[in-house]
């Protein structure tokens, strides 16, 4: 049985909550724990992500998506995250461990 659109919104939003200031995860890792695909993930942050810290949900290979690019290691580095260049150092700040 498929789970409602807006149920599995909520889920992504509850795992995003929980990411610690400072730590990064991905968006594969975050569709792991809640049981659906990385795109899925990324439409759900999309749709109406504003309202969790988006920002500590990056790409597997540590890159912001472009059209948040610049907003999004602006605001983790703001956070003290680790950046190498454009890219978010996940071996560092990595989440969950």
């Amino acid at each position: 049985m498929d789970r409602d659109a807006a149920d599995v919104d909520e889920a992504v939003y509850d795992v995003v909550e929980s990411i610690p200031p400072g730590r990064v995860s991905t968006y594969g890792a975050v569709g792991r724990l809640v049981g659906v695909g990385p795109r899925r993930v990324a439409r759900a942050l999309s749709a109406g992500g504003a309202v969790v810290p988006w920002h500590r949900v990056v790409r597997a290979d540590g890159t912001a998506a472009e059209p948040v690019r610049v907003r999004q290691l602006e605001l983790l580095a703001g956070e003290g995250v680790p950046l190498r260049g454009q890219r978010v150092d996940l071996a560092a700040v990595g989440w969950p461990d």
